[in-house]
């Protein structure tokens, strides 16, 4: 579609990278001034942010900055709950920031009455994939423009060098991590690093230049300690941060950057069933994955642990293939809320030029720990049985009730709407020990 021919109101995706500029540009030659909608998730300050869209309207466009950061580290959030990673445990940021930005920006579109939503995306990429998937499903009333689809657009911009030729002669500001050669998409939960250079397997990571982070070898020397705080299966504090997750995203992102840790070099497999080589910084959530890491083992019997990893893979597929609401990723979740809902505790972690360690544990709700040498050091503690539910939790004679509004009428498929009902939160969830089950998770029987 060329707006330019339909005279349609279209509302573009600014990120401020060399691609998105560059559009801009195309729009206000072929189809008169677009609409800039300019993201804030965290990816820089505010004030530059505030610089572009103050040159766009200079130029003539209309320009808007939209406060994305609290949706954003909601989905940060929910990316370590539900452990929804992609190959070689790559945090899914990217997936997760198109994620964000079709649920939150195409509503306020609609309001300023778009027909159409635009985006710098390159053609037959995983981005263009993932605003296609999340348009049709929660805007499919507007129309969606793919410039670099477009062989005028192409033929206005044959590579990235004319675009920066475009948007330097024009005066906008343009990113820090984007340029002729390299290109970087960022978001409050970590950077996706793409250049010339990073494309081929032989070149060294090293040739990196961080958006945010140090290289462990240039990190303090002395090691920082940090406490992250769970409630219910999710971080509510990370070292005095309090329970915005905006708040402990960003004291987390600040830690890792600090002391080094943050970087994943894989080569993944993408969407179209090709691989490409991915360099990405996560400096908060690759702090807190282990954290995390430890209260699941602390937390979750071996079925429970089993599940939980099995529901990790198909997320993290659904975060980097553009599936996260479509059924079978809710029946995950689903499944993960009732096995995590009730892990509390805190984590303290030494944080040291690359390398997160443990140094203590605190949690409640756990699979009883079972312990050596307190014992004598020559056997096993005994084990003792869990505490019973509470009254009322299960009817009488029925060890093993389903919760209520699991199962629809005569139906045996879970229910997607929430893992408990109001005031259903006696029942153990799924993976804990349970006093009628053995250490294999098979029924016993009196």
């Amino acid at each position: 579609m060329r707006p330019a021919q339909d005279n349609v109101r279209a509302g573009l995706f600014q990120s401020g990278g060399l691609s998105a500029l560059a559009v801009g540009i195309w729009l206000r030659e072929t189809a008169g001034p677009a609409r800039h909608y300019i993201a804030d998730l965290g990816q820089a300050d505010r004030a530059g942010l505030d610089a572009l869209a103050a040159r766009l309207r200079e130029l003539g466009d209309e320009a808007v900055v939209v406060d994305l950061r609290p949706p954003m580290a909601a989905v940060a959030s929910d990316l370590l709950r539900y452990g929804a990673r992609h190959d070689g445990g790559y945090w899914n940021t990217t997936g997760a920031a198109r994620f964000v930005l079709v649920s939150e920006l195409t509503p306020v579109m609609r309001a300023d009455g778009c027909r159409a939503f635009v985006h710098g995306c390159v053609g037959g990429g995983n981005d263009q994939r993932r605003f296609a998937r999340y348009g049709a499903q929660l805007a499919p009333e507007l129309a969606i423009v793919e410039p670099w689809t477009h062989p005028q657009a192409l033929a206005r911009f044959p590579d990235r060098h004319a675009m920066l030729a475009a948007v330097t002669e024009h005066g906008l500001p343009l990113d820090p991590g984007s340029g002729a050669e390299r290109s970087t998409d960022a978001c409050l939960a970590g950077a996706s690093h793409e250049s010339a250079e990073l494309e081929d397997l032989t070149t060294p990571v090293t040739r990196l230049d961080p958006r945010w982070s140090t290289w462990p070898g240039q990190a303090p020397a002395d090691p920082e300690t940090v406490t992250v705080t769970f409630l219910d299966g999710r971080v509510t504090d990370v070292d005095g941060s309090g329970p915005d997750p905006v708040a402990w995203m960003a004291r987390a992102n600040a830690v890792g950057a600090r002391h080094g840790v943050w970087l994943r070099d894989v080569v993944e497999r993408r969407i179209i069933g090709t691989v490409c080589r991915g360099v990405y910084e996560a400096p908060g959530l690759e702090v807190l994955g282990p954290a995390w890491t430890r209260m699941l083992q602390a937390g979750l019997d071996a079925a429970g642990r089993d599940l939980y990893d099995r529901m990790a893979a198909v997320l993290g597929a659904a975060m980097y293939e553009a599936r996260w609401l479509e059924p079978a990723a809710r029946a995950a979740r689903a499944a993960i809320d009732r096995l995590v809902g009730d892990i509390s505790g805190s984590v303290t972690l030494s944080v040291h030029r690359g390398v997160v360690r443990i140094e203590r544990t605190e949690i409640t709700g756990r699979v009883e720990q079972q312990t050596r040498f307190g014992s004598g050091g020559n056997r096993w503690s005994e084990t003792t049985t869990a505490a019973a539910p509470a009254a009322g939790a299960f009817p009488p004679g029925d060890t093993a009730a389903p919760v209520a509004g699991a199962f629809p009428p005569g139906g045996t498929a879970a229910s997607t709407a929430g893992p408990f009902s109001p005031g259903d939160t006696a029942v153990p969830p799924l993976g804990r020990h349970r006093p009628d089950m053995n250490s294999t998770g098979r029924r016993t029987h009196a």
